[in-house]
């Protein structure tokens, strides 16, 4: 009896580094991209991944049968709400550093954006993550879609623009 333990630890342990391997680089871009850190200074992302996959290891055991990789990210995404609702309250405005493509983006549009668009998530399976009427995360999506192809040009830049033209 004592010798099925060692080897159902080295199982589990060479099952989950398989599923790390192949996992660990998508999750990390997922979760740079909804700290909007830059992809070569990540801190808050590195660290977010670390507490998803930690909390996929616990439950290793107990997956049975359902997708470790939509555990991740399923903690990965309730995480980043949960600390982003604490840091801002209500998905407040965004952290300023080191800026990605998605920082002009509130925390909820990037999220519901990585969901929709990165992870190819269904609408009603984010609106049930979330807590969130499918309406609501469509026009969520759309708003942050919109913004991140049409960024707002700055003023400044506006009034050099007409000023250089002729009259």
């Amino acid at each position: 009896m004592r010798d099925r333990q060692p080897a159902r630890g080295e199982r589990r342990a060479r099952e989950f580094q398989a599923f790390m391997a192949g996992a660990a680089g998508r999750l990390l871009h997922a979760a740079t991209l909804l700290t909007a850190e830059a992809p070569d200074a990540n801190p808050r992302a590195r660290r977010l991944l670390t507490l998803a996959l930690a909390h996929t290891y616990a439950r290793w055991d107990g997956l049975r049968g359902e997708d470790p990789y939509d555990c991740a990210r399923q903690y990965l995404a309730t995480r980043f709400a949960h600390t982003a609702w604490h840091r801002h309250g209500a998905f407040g405005p965004a952290r300023t550093g080191p800026r990605g493509p998605l920082a002009g983006l509130t925390p909820r549009e990037r999220l519901v954006l990585v969901l929709r668009i990165y992870e190819g998530v269904a609408e009603e399976q984010t609106a049930a993550l979330l807590g969130l009427p499918a309406e609501r995360v469509h026009a969520i999506c759309d708003r942050a879609t919109a913004t991140v192809l049409h960024p707002a040009r700055p003023a400044s830049a506006g009034r050099a623009a007409t000023k250089a033209a002729p009259s």
